[in-house]
């Protein structure tokens, strides 16, 4: 069982998909993970706990977060956690907007914050941000593609603010990625829209988890401790190409 008082990596959203993969890649370099998810896990592991939230509720974060800080030496944080909610312009709505705002942007601030003590007392710390490569722009998505940008705008920020602290942040772009509950909610398995949208990246491919989970460890590994402020695109090419939905 996963023990306090330890050194742990927090992975936000990791039950499935992308979330789970991280924290198989993570498990598997030997660290501790704590999984902060609303849903159930898909997967066990002797040195992973599941702890429920709804990270859209910023009361409830807090007080998960105020808690983990306690128990547990944070040094790592992937907040991965996000949803969609997919609109042309004139039918997006605010409240959307809120919801999508309080999942990408207040919930890592919150995080963020109550693990900050403890990653400056150690002088050490690694935080990764899941962003998406629809903040370059993709129709129906003004909501999502908003808050994954401003992503970036937190991250290069306490990237700055944070780095005489021996802290990175940066920032993970996934394009499309096959094998999870968000795209396939959008895009049925064997569709001719899959068919079309994998043939438009430049590799000729879907992305998979375990893509994203590689950028991650890069990231977060102690070999990296040079690189802060910076936006990896994992997205088979289709940000400096092109490709629609």
């Amino acid at each position: 069982m996963l023990s306090g008082d330890s050194a742990a990596a927090v992975v936000t959203g990791g039950s499935a998909g992308i979330g789970a993969a991280i924290c198989r890649a993570l498990l598997d370099t030997g660290h501790k993970v704590i999984v902060l998810d609303a849903q159930p896990l898909t997967w066990k592991h002797e040195q992973a706990r599941h702890v429920a939230v709804d990270l859209s509720d910023t009361e409830a974060t807090q007080n998960v977060a105020s808690a983990l800080a306690e128990e547990f030496k944070v040094s790592i944080f992937v907040h991965n956690a996000g949803a969609i909610r997919p609109a042309l312009v004139e039918a997006t709505k605010y409240d959307d907007l809120k919801f999508l705002s309080d999942l990408h942007l207040a919930a890592p601030l919150v995080l963020l914050q109550a693990f900050l003590p403890t990653m400056k007392l150690q002088q050490n710390g690694r935080v990764v941000l899941i962003s998406s490569r629809a903040l370059l722009g993709v129709p129906t998505r003004s909501s999502y593609s908003a808050t994954k940008a401003g992503m970036i705008g937190l991250g290069r920020t306490w990237a700055l603010e944070l780095a005489k602290h021996s802290i990175t942040v940066n920032v993970v772009a996934p394009g499309p990625i096959g094998a999870t509950d968000m795209f396939r909610a959008l895009t049925p398995e064997g569709s001719e829209q899959e068919a079309r949208l994998a043939n438009s990246i430049p590799v000729g491919r879907l992305g998979r988890p375990e893509d994203v989970a590689n950028a991650v460890l890069f990231f977060v590994s102690s070999r990296s401790s040079f690189v802060t402020g910076q936006t990896l695109f994992v997205c088979g090419g289709a940000s400096v190409g092109s490709f629609s939905l």
